[in-house]
């Protein structure tokens, strides 16, 4: 057993931001962060394309757990914007979020990241092009990290804490107690005590948060499910959007239904992977700064978003059993020509090693019109039409699209101003929360928390 002032559960953006701004600002708090993944040098996927070429569920994800979270082997992108991301300033403000996004902008440059770019909508043309053709592009400050650099970025932010902080890597929490004077924190057969708990699980501790909610008897309210496809393509067919913007967040409202459709995360020259939640494989991006490890292809998401009301509540729920179809159907993800889908076939292996477009993940071709709900597949198709207005070549008969995408969303946590649950001392940040979806607003949850606690201890 031990005794903390502060606990971290958790390693990704969220924990890993507050541990930096508690050791700058109260070097002298004992402050333990405690990860169910691996530390960063040895978060490895087995996956390498020849001897294992899909996913074999690990006991803990190498690309979703360990030090970095999620975001570790992500593109690196942090998105400055309040537009999209989350909703972290309806709890502390407008100003105030975009003034701590900017804030970790300046810890990565410091520790690695100096040299990147960063792209901006300010002033783009594109608006005006978008909004001819029934589409909005969202605005949005973009640096770039890339995955190659947020390796050594986060790398270094390790080196700086690691004497400061005691990580425990491997190390998963069973549920926490409330004690007098603050939390029991169980894990691995033993228990800790601490005065003050930052819970940052990320989306893949989703069904954690869930039992710790319901066990502390702290409100919640379901949030949404996002399912679509991974697109990709030629990086020639964006490179007008993607080399002055590089991430491009459009939105359109489909005809049918009037649902929004949006792309997500996108990757310049990158490539498509697997992920691994919950024992659920679904597919990703990620895009390299390196030009050597640069494809010739750009990969982006094209998601609708779900919500549900009464009766039913359990949007991951739903997300997770289309999820799992695609699984069932393909063995893991489904990879379909864009033309195959419109004549309403599948894809086969011969078809796509026809394709004018390389896939860079090994999928299992398929019909995605098998999996994803027809209402969600009409938005998809009528968005490909539409980007193919201002981006032509998008509806492409060779155009990969890769099922199913999922983005799961915590249910969302009911917190205050101070990001602290009704129990006072138990905060909850990133995206585990529900109320933050990216790496910029998860990153900015952590500092603000990590400044709440360090004010507290000078009262």
């Amino acid at each position: 057993m031990g005794k903390y002032d502060v606990v971290i559960i958790g390693a990704g953006p969220g924990g890993i931001f507050a541990a930096y701004e508690l050791v700058q600002r109260e070097p002298q708090l004992k402050i333990a962060v405690f990860e169910a993944g691996n530390a960063l040098v040895k978060r490895k996927c087995p996956i390498d394309g020849k001897k294992v070429k899909s996913c074999i569920s690990c006991k803990t994800c190498a690309i979703m757990s360990g030090f970095g979270g999620a975001g570790a082997f992500s593109d690196g992108k942090y998105n400055i914007t309040n537009d999209f991301g989350g909703t972290l300033y309806e709890y502390i403000g407008k100003e105030n979020a975009v003034d701590l996004m900017k804030y970790v902008d300046n810890i990565n440059m410091k520790y690695g990241g100096e040299g990147t770019k960063m792209y901006s909508t300010a002033g783009t043309k594109f608006k005006k092009v978008c909004m001819q053709n029934k589409l909005k592009l969202l605005d949005a400050s973009v640096r770039h990290l890339g995955t190659d650099i947020n390796y050594v970025v986060l790398e270094n932010i390790y080196e700086e804490l690691r004497d400061k902080v005691e990580f425990r890597f491997n190390y998963c929490v069973d549920r926490l107690e409330i004690i007098e004077g603050g939390y029991r924190v169980f894990g691995n057969e033993q228990y800790d005590d601490c005065s003050k708990c930052i819970v940052s699980v990320g989306r893949s501790g989703s069904k954690w948060m869930e039992e710790v909610c319901r066990d502390l008897k702290i409100p919640t309210k379901s949030n949404r499910v996002d399912l679509g496809v991974r697109v990709e393509l030629p990086a020639e067919i964006f490179s007008h959007l993607t080399n002055e913007l590089y991430e491009s967040k459009i939105v359109y409202r489909t005809e049918k239904f009037e649902d929004r459709v949006r792309t997500f995360c996108m990757n310049p020259n990158g490539i498509v992977v697997n992920e691994n939640t919950n024992g659920i494989v679904t597919v990703n991006g990620h895009s390299y700064e390196d030009p050597e490890k640069q494809t010739e292809n750009t990969n982006f998401a094209l998601l609708v978003a779900k919500h549900f009301s009464e009766p039913f509540k359990d949007s991951n729920g739903y997300g997770e059993s289309i999820a799992r179809l695609s699984n069932m159907l393909g063995g893991g993800v489904i990879v379909q020509r864009f033309g195959d889908l419109i004549r309403g076939r599948r894809s086969t292996q011969d078809r796509i090693e026809d394709s004018f477009v390389r896939p860079t993940l090994s999928a299992a071709p398929g019909d995605l019109s098998l999996v994803l709900p027809k209402r969600i597949l009409d938005g998809i198709i009528e968005m490909i039409y539409a980007l193919d207005k201002i981006a032509p070549g998008t509806a492409n008969d060779d155009t990969l699209l890769y099922g199913v995408e999922v983005k799961f969303y915590n249910m969302e946590v009911e917190l205050n101003e101070h990001l602290e649950t009704l129990h006072k001392g138990l905060y909850v940040i990133g995206d585990g929360s529900g109320v933050t979806h990216s790496l910029s607003h998860a990153s900015a949850s952590g500092v603000y928390v990590a400044r709440e606690i360090a004010e507290a201890s000078r009262a």
